[in-house]
């Protein structure tokens, strides 16, 4: 019965109507022992389940397992029973089950070999062992599959002792298995050359096989493989080279098994080429042949792209070593490359014009400069810069005839020959960057054989300029160019250029207008060396408003009328998005007098958006666009940007729209710091009940928003919690946060606001339990890390004391905690950790701290008189290097967004990042502060800090504190 109802409630989950129901009965579902044996169960049930329910139910068990399988420590949240029947069943159902439930399965092998294997899981690799066959294809391939799923885990890593005992585990259990299983499929495919199907499920097979082989090599070249090496290399070369019409694929844009493998051996030869030449170098010239003889050979077809650009990156690795590289070192070789290997595969083909006017987005996404790995414009690039590398004046002597002859087409034919142009341009531009491409900066080294910007003027300008008909992948090539380029286009030439990009964002054309959008928000991003934009506030506001109404329109336009599909269509282009959040970041407070019609925008996609989140890029630029709205017309605006915003973020919150609750509380906490002095509103109150739920705070990724914002309503709003009486639940949120490592930092942060901005006569009888969790931490699960947050927090108390706090109160709770702790507290913890502070406001709040301990200590005076003195040393240790003070910076740094994905947890919004906060701005000069302040205490208390420098302090000491003092 229980499985059936997880079955319904699967199937449930799948339809658009339900899910959101059926979600979240699954996760009151899951708290039931036994949960995950059950989806396994549902996973198995293929005479009682349909497909659909059985991978959903694959998907829920892998989503399950991420949650739940360890916690931080790395010990088992499941039942070591439950534990145990997962490591029994899943390999064997992994192997019975279709190919896209094997793909989820897989991925939660993976999930759990990431904490378990091998030590905790030592049986797996002899299982999968004793599963494999010399003919069964079905079974090796669902073996294999688990294999992969645990061992393609190495492939990231970086070298270490525990990563080589594992991967050492494996070759003397699975190498020689592996490598026999490797030549009996060799006879197989041998034997059944002729046999269409069983052919096909062999190069699967094969295909799987040279996964796993790049991934058993691809730390370090084991024994077993190094020991038959001359076998290994003899298949490699069979099947680089193996053709069969049975492997052939009708469809031109679909790559098949032959392609697939001999594309993983390719890789396979990269990787050696890379780290092993000593062993493998004798091999590399016959490889570069019959790479050579695939790549003059294979068409065009977009079923080969794949196959195209291993072969190529394959020879770019090979050009990295000098000895190798020689074969292409005269000219005439170097001419046969660029005629018959780079020009086929830099032109335009007829499939990528169709790319480009049927899905233009997508022809943006494969094009741009660092996001086109696997296309061959970007393999040939490469492999002529590698080429550029070794012989620079060569390759550019030898590119530099057929660009001109390029040109010289065009222009004798400029109707019927503009994709000469356009290969002229790509090929300049291959051979004109050198170095690595940067996302911020663009091209930042140059071939100094050619001349950027005059290619620029006499080849590529008219394009842009043009008011006539000009062919659209001209025109983005000329705008690629610039955006390609514009680190090397000085501050005057963009006052000219920069026009021009703007104009063409008014273009009918798709890819052009996005490509526009794409280098005028790189160009207003860039900046010199100095961190100063290259176009400036003054040059982009009074631009600002057409820009953004253009940019909206083109957002909002083609709007259709199922919500669903609207909200699909109208996150597509992300790169439009991208460029409102840069106008607004550039044209700061100007936006004030925009504020109203930005709101109106906003909410509507807000509102659009929500019915179907589909493009996380999207959805995280135009937050943060709703962010940079924030921060510069929210201070002068409150209450019209407060009430615009409330109601689509309410219902964020309310129809638990987890894929932007993360966002929308990080904008929920910059409304309110926006206006720090104002009382805090019903919308803001009405929000504090749920704010306090534990279940909200259970998502990692929700927790650092909601410190945020939790922080923020007590600092306007502590004495409406108290009213309420919702000091516990607060409360109760920090001894939630204390407990694990990943959430330390948050539950001192909520600390900090509590004891600063609720009475004591509130707190009083909390002090003491708190500190006792504290302590409870630092005794038992002690981290360098919450060491240094648990210093940070004494000295912030220690510093506090104008504010009911201080160092005496301080050691007043931790004696009601435990009498006599603080002497070894603060002997082995605090003052061996203060000197390793290390941002300079900790370092500030220390010296405040430290100073404040001497001078207004009762405790310190009358009890722990020798502490006085190891006080003073710490904060002449600590004057000796004083913190600077922070210069205020505006400057925006970009966030990395190019594998954003939705659940995968907290992404900060850095338009409205919190800044660090001085409390003490008044102090700007911490050694005159401290001169200060001790003579003031002298002169008050009898000369009492010179009578405890006699004492104790040492002559050098003394002298120096004394120094410090006449200041």
């Amino acid at each position: 019965m229980e499985l059936q109802r997880t079955a319904e409630l699967l199937e449930a989950s799948l339809d658009p109507r339900q899910n959101k129901q059926a979600e979240l009965a699954l996760r009151q579902e899951e708290k039931k022992p036994g949960y995950s044996v059950s989806l396994l169960q549902i996973v198995a049930g293929s005479d009682t389940f349909s497909n659909t329910v059985r991978l959903a139910s694959a998907l829920c068990f892998k989503n399950f397992l991420k949650r739940n399988w360890t916690d931080e420590e790395g010990n088992h949240k499941l039942p070591q029973n439950e534990v145990d029947t997962i490591k029994q069943e899943l390999v064997g159902l992994m192997i019975s089950v279709t190919p896209n439930i094997q793909s989820q399965l897989g991925d939660a092998v993976g999930i759990i070999a990431d904490s378990d294997f091998w030590e905790r899981w030592t049986t797996l690799v002899d299982d999968l062992v004793s599963r494999l066959t010399p003919n069964n294809t079905t079974v090796n391939i669902g073996v294999l599959q688990v294999a992969h799923s645990i061992f393609k885990r190495w492939r990231p890593l970086y070298r270490s002792d525990e990563l080589f005992t594992e991967i050492n585990h494996v070759l003397e259990k699975f190498g020689t298995p592996f490598l026999a299983l490797l030549g009996s499929t060799d006879q197989l495919i041998e034997q059944n050359k002729a046999n269409k199907s069983v052919l096909q499920q062999l190069f699967n097979l094969l295909n799987l096989m040279i996964k796993l082989l790049y991934d058993l090599s691809c730390q370090d070249l084991g024994p077993v493989f190094e020991d038959n090496l001359p076998t290994l290399i003899a298949l490699l070369q069979k099947y680089l080279m193996f053709d069969s019409p049975f492997l052939h694929n009708d469809v031109d844009d679909e790559s098949g098994p032959l392609e697939y493998v001999k594309s993983g051996i390719l890789e396979v030869l990269t990787l050696y080429v890379q780290k092993y030449e000593d062993v493998f170098g004798a091999h590399v010239d016959s490889f570069i042949g019959s790479t050579w003889n695939l790549l003059t050979t294979i068409g065009p077809e977009t079923k080969h792209d794949i196959l195209t650009s291993k072969a190529l990156h394959f020879l770019t690795s090979v050009t990295k070593i000098q000895q190798h590289a020689q074969a292409f070192n005269n000219e005439a070789n170097m001419g046969q490359v660029i005629e018959r290997v780079i020009l086929p595969n830099l032109a335009l083909r007829d499939s990528d014009l169709e790319l480009f006017e049927d899905e233009p987005i997508e022809f943006i996404r494969r094009d741009l400069e660092g996001s086109d790995n696997d296309t061959r414009r970007r393999a040939a690039t490469d492999f002529l810069r590698g080429l550029m590398v070794q012989f620079e004046k060569m390759v550019t002597e030898v590119v530099f005839k057929y660009i001109n002859h390029y040109l010289a087409e065009y222009s004798s034919y400029p109707q019927d020959k503009w994709r000469s142009k356009d290969t002229a341009v790509y090929l300049f531009s291959s051979i004109a960057a050198t170095g690595s491409v940067t996302a911020s900066q663009g091209v930042k080294s140059t071939n100094p054989l050619v001349n950027i910007v005059e290619f620029f003027q006499n080849n590529i300008a008219a394009d842009l300029v043009s008011e006539g008909a000009v062919e659209p992948i001209l025109r983005v090539d000329a705008i690629k160019y610039l955006y390609t380029f514009r680190s090397q286009i000085s501050r005057n030439e963009w006052r000219d250029a920069f026009p021009l990009l703007v104009r063409h964002l008014a273009s009918s054309n798709y890819v052009v207008y996005t490509y526009a959008a794409i280098a005028v928000e790189r160009v207003l991003a860039l900046t010199d060396d100095k961190r100063q934009p290259i176009i400036d506030t003054d040059s982009v506001a009074p631009l600002g408003k057409d820009l953004l109404d253009h940019l909206f329109k083109l957002i909002e336009k083609d709007n259709q009328t199922d919500k669903s599909q609207a909200a699909t269509k109208l996150q597509e282009n992300e790169f439009l998005m991208r460029c409102v959040m840069r106008v607004l970041i550039v044209i700061k407070d100007a936006i004030i007098s925009l504020t109203t019609n930005a709101l109106q925008h906003f909410v509507g996609i807000t509102e659009t958006i929500c019915a179907n989140p589909s493009n996380p890029r999207f959805c995280y630029y135009h937050f943060e666009a709703i962010g940079a709205l924030i921060r510069f017309a929210a201070p002068s605006q409150p209450q019209l940007v407060e009430t615009t915003l409330y109601p689509p973020f309410a219902r964020i919150l309310q129809e638990d729209i987890q894929d932007f609750m993360p966002y929308v509380i990080q904008l929920f906490a910059a409304l309110l710091e926006a206006n720090p002095s104002a009382s805090l509103s019903d919308y803001y109150k009405s929000l504090i009940p749920g704010l306090l739920t534990r279940d909200l705070w259970l998502s990692k990724g929700n927790i650092p928003a909601l410190t945020r914002l939790l922080t923020s309503i007590i600092s306007r709003g502590a004495s409406d919690i108290v009213s309420n009486d919702q000091i516990v639940p607060v409360l109760g949120i920090f001894q939630q946060l204390i407990l694990l490592k990943s959430t330390e930092v948050y539950a001192f942060e909520l600390i900090e606001c509590i004891l600063i901005n609720f009475p004591s006569t509130v707190l009083d009888t909390y002090y003491a339990p708190v500190m006792q969790a504290l302590l409870t931490r630092l005794d038992k699960n002690k981290t360098d890390a919450f060491s240094s947050r648990f210093v940070r927090l004494y000295h912030f108390i220690s510093a506090n004391g104008d504010r009911g706090l201080g160092t005496d109160f301080f050691i007043k709770i931790i004696d009601q905690v435990q009498s006599g702790v603080f002497v070894p507290l603060y002997l082995n913890v605090i003052l061996p950790e203060t000197p390793k502070l290390a941002r300079p406001l900790d370092k500030k709040t220390a010296i405040i701290s430290l100073t404040k301990t001497l001078t207004d200590s009762v405790a310190f005076a009358e009890k722990y008189k020798k502490g006085w003195g190891f006080t003073c040393n710490a904060l002449l240790q600590l004057l000796v290097n004083p913190p600077v003070p922070s210069t205020s910076d505006d400057f925006i740094d970009d966030h990395d967004v190019d594998d954003m994905s939705f659940g995968v947890g907290f992404t900060q919004l850095t338009t409205i990042k919190k800044p660090a906060r001085d409390p003490w701005p008044q102090i700007t000069n911490v050694k005159s502060w401290v001169s200060e302040t001790l003579n003031a205490a002298n002169s008050r208390d009898g000369g009492k800090i010179t009578t405890y420098a006699n004492l104790q302090l040492t002559d050098e000491v003394r002298h120096t504190l004394g120094t410090y003092m006449q200041m």
